[in-house]
């Protein structure tokens, strides 16, 4: 999408400068070309393309905000519960103790 977007905003550059240096060319025309075939039309476009994205991010968002409020507080941090250490994470590792 972006190469598009930057392949149209060159083209339209080129087009700018043409009408710049022409003989009967001004530089307002060309600022106005760059503006009207280019800068606005392309700030649209990738606006409306990038809609879904937002929507998307904006629903992974609202289900992290929910999940986390589901979770109890207990769960959501650490040693909250104030229950003793159980047994570690990975069986195969001892559990740390004093030496007798």
């Amino acid at each position: 999408m972006y190469l598009i977007i930057l392949a149209w905003l060159y083209v339209t550059l080129l087009m700018a400068l043409v009408e710049a240096f022409s003989t009967q060319g001004t530089v307002m025309g060309a600022i106005i070309t760059f503006l009207l075939y280019g800068l606005v039309p392309m700030s649209l476009v990738a606006y409306l393309m990038g809609t879904p994205l937002r929507r998307k991010a904006r629903r992974q968002a609202e289900e992290a905000s929910t999940s986390q409020q589901a979770m109890p507080e207990s769960v959501g941090q650490p040693d909250a519960g104030g229950h003793a250490p159980g047994l570690p994470e990975d069986p195969a590792v001892p559990a740390v103790r004093k030496e007798p």
